[in-house]
């Protein structure tokens, strides 16, 4: 299938294009940038490839699929052009600003019968894959609670502003993950830090308590201006632990110019010393790291458009994920926790 990217920034460059060139099924068929520093980075890494100046020149040029991945505020006119196109669609996150502006992307999608998906692709991380493992062969036991955190030193890609903050971006990923591993979610606590931002009051860390239906709880936190760089998962349950302190396998191969495509066998695992510790009474055992495989999400997400099966995240997932982050938002403006309907 012919797919086509909209946007190349650092997201459509190390997000989406090495991952697009590594899934089976598709060709990359349109990037569309309009800076003349973004034209010549795409004819760089794809010269072979046709750059155009708008989404709606690549859907006349005509696509099978379309990967937004411009900035938050431009993405609701695009997905909906592409959907009025009669085009597949996969969304960068977060997906929409809020979930009723997600409900209605995707209610315009089931209107024209085009399959949409966001592109919540940390669910392929390396880390979460091991994990989902672990919890899946109830290797700690009935669960209890789990530990989610990212600290990144990373301060110059905070996105400033009511529609920016970090809740909006770091928290996208690790909420969906979270409610991917432990299923939905009926109350919402959260505390956020605030910091002054030129373009206005922005939240630059989070801490999120969220209360699952099945009554585990789940405690999420992520921070990028406090000069550390930690990614932590902790899982607790009746028969013991697991504890990961992985790295950001596939984004490090990445900016090191590594890609999936030049040895898809060998791609996305974590060292051996990295590896995550189960703590039971028959002592500790290291768990083999699983795959880290974003390209899985982009061979998913064609299976989806060619047979019409789900794709690999559905829209009421990241509908989901919008809904725990509004309300992440009313619980720290208000100091209160709140209830999911």
């Amino acid at each position: 299938m012919r797919i086509g990217i909209v946007g190349y920034g650092s997201g459509g460059k190390n997000f989406h294009a090495p991952f697009i060139s590594a899934a089976k099924g598709l060709e990359l068929a349109g990037i569309v940038a309009r800076a003349p520093a973004t034209i010549a980075s795409a004819q760089a890494d794809f010269p072979d490839v046709p750059i155009y100046p708008s989404l709606t020149a690549m859907l006349a040029a005509g696509v099978d699929i379309v990967t937004i991945t411009t900035p938050p505020a431009t993405r609701r006119e695009l997905v909906l052009e592409a959907i009025a196109a009669g085009v597949a669609v996969i969304a960068d996150k977060p997906f929409a600003p809020d979930a009723k502006t997600g409900r209605e992307l995707a209610d315009a999608a089931k209107a024209k019968g085009v399959v949409l998906s966001v592109y919540h692709n940390r669910r392929f991380d390396a880390d979460i894959q091991t994990l989902r493992k672990v919890i899946e062969q109830q290797r700690v036991g009935k669960l209890w609670r789990l530990h989610n955190r990212m600290d990144l030193d990373d301060p110059h890609t905070l996105e400033g502003g009511e529609a920016g903050g970090l809740l909006r971006d770091i928290g996208s990923h690790l909420v969906d993950q979270t409610l991917w591993l432990l299923g939905p979610v009926k109350s919402v606590y959260a505390h956020t830090d605030i910091v002054d931002h030129p373009d206005g009051p922005t939240n630059a860390s989070f801490v999120i308590t969220l209360t699952h239906t099945s009554g585990v709880h789940s405690h999420i936190s992520a921070s990028k201006l406090n000069r550390l760089a930690t990614r932590e998962l902790i899982i607790y349950g009746d028969k013991g632990s697991y504890t990961s302190n992985g790295t950001d396998v596939q984004a490090q191969a990445i900016f090191a110019g590594q890609r999936p495509a030049d040895d898809l066998v060998a791609w996305g695992y974590e060292k051996q010393e990295r590896w995550g510790v189960l703590r039971t009474a028959n002592g500790e055992e290291a768990i083999p790291s699983e795959q880290g495989n974003y390209h899985a999400y982009y061979e998913a997400f064609v299976e989806a458009v060619r047979s019409g099966v789900e794709p690999p995240v559905t829209t009421e997932q990241a509908i989901q994920t919008l809904a725990v982050l509004d309300a992440a938002l009313i619980s720290a403006r208000e100091g209160r926790p709140v209830t999911l309907a």
